[in-house]
């Protein structure tokens, strides 16, 4: 049972879930244990407080390791926050055409590696795709003919301070000898978006509850990435300080609010807290939440014009992320603000089909390819 599962650890700015698992028939995921616990979270590159951080991986890989015995290796996935990307174009001759393989390829790769920084350690790369002597561009040029190789590479650089976090997590946790990290912005491009999608050029949003991040996906790898501490609890911050209520009565209204609703005078919310009754009009509500999603437009607006590659305004934007379902009406907002195609996307998997486990299962599908047919006790 265990010789084909992975453990991983997917760290949110909501909460922290650690999974066992394997692969299924038909491209489903067997699940054997899941774990999460909510955390204070992440913003501007930073834990909001360490030791919530500390607690939140502690709870969850003990409670993974107590149901299945010792585990040795865990897939660990890095946010976009914590994220870097460095592109390189390079390109290597040989003597005479030759047929190309997998080891041109990593020789490639490595001779654009870019160096580590005390800040950012490279934990991975990818190709956005290849091109030949005879100008064919492809995403996997392995048995083709060719007398030369170029190749569009990212490397995947994950900030010093997310490791060194990491790393003090899993220090009480001897069990654990190896952690493999794994940029979560790559995993969902490749496991969320088909390849034909990816082939042309895709964009994918990603909007959590505190850190949210755009990418501009090509081929196997990612041509722009931007994150940016804004999510759907900065909205109930927002009602917050604009109500002048607890922040628990503001996450209840933005969990009854629906935005599609017909508007109606005198109706309203109410919600019962510590004894007390808070009810407001729905149309103010809708109001309040609608400036604060007008707020998440103006950035993706800001990522659109920062990014000067391909025209994508015939094509639309997956969305996905755990706060895409709290407030119902959001995608139909964004889409309308944008004046954009928006379309939720999310793994194609019996009860993991939505949008709030897209990073966990793009993970999982990561690691399982990763680690092959090694057990993850070895």
């Amino acid at each position: 049972m265990r010789r084909k599962s992975v453990a991983i650890l997917d760290i949110r700015s909501l909460e922290i879930t650690a999974v066992v698992g394997e692969r299924g028939v038909n491209n489903t995921f067997i699940i054997k244990s899941k774990y999460s616990c909510t955390y204070d979270g992440y913003a501007e590159g930073e834990m909001v407080d360490e030791e919530s951080f500390l607690s939140a991986v502690e709870s969850v890989v003990k409670s993974t390791i107590s149901a299945f015995g010792g585990i040795k290796t865990f897939y660990v996935g890095v946010p976009a926050e914590f994220t870097k990307i460095i592109q390189a174009d390079k390109i290597m001759s040989f003597q005479s055409a030759k047929k190309i393989t997998s080891d041109d390829c990593e020789y490639l790769a490595g001779m654009s590696m870019p160096e580590d920084s005390k800040d950012y350690r490279t934990v991975r790369h990818s190709c956005m795709y290849y091109v030949l002597s005879d100008k064919r561009k492809m995403i996997d040029p392995v048995g083709t003919v060719s007398d030369s190789l170029r190749g569009k590479f990212c490397f995947y650089q994950c900030s010093s301070k997310f490791i060194n976090s990491v790393s003090n997590a899993f220090k009480k946790i001897t069990s654990v000898t190896d952690i493999k990290l794994i940029p979560s912005v790559y995993a969902e491009a490749v496991y969320l978006v088909p390849p034909e999608q990816r082939d042309e050029c895709a964009v994918l949003f990603d909007l959590g509850y505190i850190s949210s991040s755009y990418s501009v996906i090509h081929g196997n790898g990612i041509a722009f990435c931007e994150s940016f501490s804004v999510g759907i609890g900065h909205l109930a911050v927002y009602l917050m300080t604009e109500l002048d209520i607890p922040f628990d009565v503001a996450s209840a209204f933005l969990n009854q609010l629906n935005l599609n609703a017909k508007e109606t005078l005198g109706g309203f919310i109410e919600c019962v807290y510590e004894g007390r009754n808070y009810k407001f009009s729905t149309i103010v509500l809708r109001d309040k939440v609608r400036e604060g999603l007008d707020g998440i437009c103006e950035t993706i607006e800001e990522c659109i014009q920062s990014f000067k590659g391909k025209n994508f305004e015939n094509k639309p934007m997956y969305i996905t992320g755990e706060s895409v379902k709290i407030i119902r009406g959001t995608v139909e907002h964004l889409s309308n603000r944008l004046v954009k195609n928006i379309e939720v996307i999310a793994p194609a998997v019996p009860y993991y089909d939505k949008p709030q486990f897209s990073s966990l299962l793009s993970l999982l599908d990561t690691a399982l390819t990763d680690a092959g047919s090694r057990s993850f006790n070895k």
